[in-house]
């Protein structure tokens, strides 16, 4: 027989937007469309105890917590939830609750799609009054919750078996003057059931003067429940935390698979054509450099072994290469001279790496920017690697 639950949907503002009751497998359209679900845990199955609890952090408070409510509990620590308020103070509100309980709630709907799920005790969720206990019935046929709020950290739950359906009502509220034996009560009961405790009331003057009857209804709870600052959810770690919802970004994700697919392969095609054309170069400089010098068989690269070879053919046959000790001083000479510089300056030249090192001494002022410019002039290049050295190089 499938379990049936009372529901409500709200906007993030509170607003009521649907409400019923249904079986529980046909709410799954509606836990996955929900961005949170929150459970009202009936208060019987929630035990909430007030603790005094040493200044720890949060992660040790946690594992600290079991110990600290072993002693107010009639069952293992180990078997149970328990989860302290979010507040500052010494004193915290404890919830505790069986875990394989809780643990079949939380598995039950993230099955049904449910994104982040939050389990609050229900007498918790009961509208607070200073110097007012407050109380809701839920009936379940002949069984009867009643959830009672008697202070703002403090509640019980009260599980009721009417001997007559007609003096239920009645036995209801007895019982809740029994367990708030002073001061008055606020009672919430459903909307069908207000004329029936209405005229229980009646029939006992002294219950009509401390309990005052409202009917129910899920804004109350909706404004009360954001207040709540225990979420037994919290105890069972992150299963129940928010879960991403893949499923509205599996056709954007497919785009953007698909689209750097086909980025990929149009690079991989590009640079297998470019390196068919390198490849194509390649070769061809290496056919013109055998069919320019036969004698050699050995190609490494072509291009800067014609330039050696042409190179060497200038100096055999008395021509100078740009690079030369010869033409390079005389470059030097020129673009020296002209900028109104005599030999005296000069302390060495040195030819070494196809390079003049031009050594200055050491209070020769040079003006730097003027022969720099009269070196470019030249096709020469110039650096300082140290002060007063000067390195000139052949631009050709």
């Amino acid at each position: 027989m499938p379990l049936y639950c009372e529901y409500a949907m709200a906007t993030n503002g509170g607003a009521l937007e649907r409400e019923g009751m249904t079986a529980l497998p046909d709410m799954t359209e509606l836990v996955r469309k929900a961005q949170r679900v929150v459970l009202l845990l009936a208060p019987g199955d929630v035990t909430l105890l007030r603790v005094k609890v040493p200044p720890l952090s949060p992660a040790r408070l946690k594992a600290a917590l079991p110990n600290l409510v072993e002693d107010q509990l009639m069952s293992d620590p180990e078997e149970c939830v328990v989860v302290a308020d979010n507040t500052r103070s010494d004193t915290r509100t404890v919830a505790v609750v069986q875990r394989t309980w809780l643990e079949l709630l939380a598995r039950t709907f993230v099955t049904m799609g449910a994104r982040r799920i939050v389990a609050l005790p229900a007498q918790l969720c009961l509208p607070y009054q200073r110097d007012m206990a407050s109380a809701a019935v839920a009936e379940h046929g002949e069984d009867i919750d009643v959830a009672v709020r008697l202070s703002e950290h403090e509640g019980i739950g009260l599980s009721i078996v009417a001997d007559q359906p007609e003096s239920a009502a009645f036995e209801v509220m007895q019982s809740l003057a029994m367990m708030v034996p002073n001061g008055a009560v606020t009672l919430y009961v459903p909307q069908a059931r207000v004329r029936d405790y209405q005229e229980s009331l009646n029939i006992a003057p002294t219950l009509n003067e401390r309990i005052t009857l409202h009917a129910d209804n899920w804004p109350r709870w909706i404004g009360a429940a954001d207040k709540v600052q225990v979420d037994l959810m919290t105890g069972l770690g992150a299963s129940t935390g928010p879960k991403f919802d893949w499923s509205r970004w599996r056709w954007p994700m497919a785009l953007a698979v698909a689209l750097l697919a086909v980025n990929i392969v149009g690079l991989n095609v590009d640079w297998m054509r470019m390196k068919r054309e390198a490849e194509f170069l390649r070769n061809s400089m290496v056919q013109t450099y055998k069919s320019a010098f036969p004698k050699d068989t050995v190609v490494i690269d072509p291009l800067a072994q014609v330039r050696q070879k042409l190179a060497a053919g200038q100096r055999q046959s008395g021509q100078l290469a740009p690079d030369d000790f010869v033409a390079l001083a005389a470059q030097f000479g020129e673009a020296w001279t002209s900028i109104g510089q005599g030999p005296n300056a000069i302390a060495g030249l040195e030819y070494r790496d196809r390079s003049l090192t031009v050594k200055l001494k050491p209070d020769a002022k040079i003006p730097a920017d003027q022969l720099t410019s009269a070196l470019a002039s030249r096709h020469l290049s110039a650096t300082q690697p140290n002060a007063g050295v000067w390195q000139i190089r052949s631009g050709k």
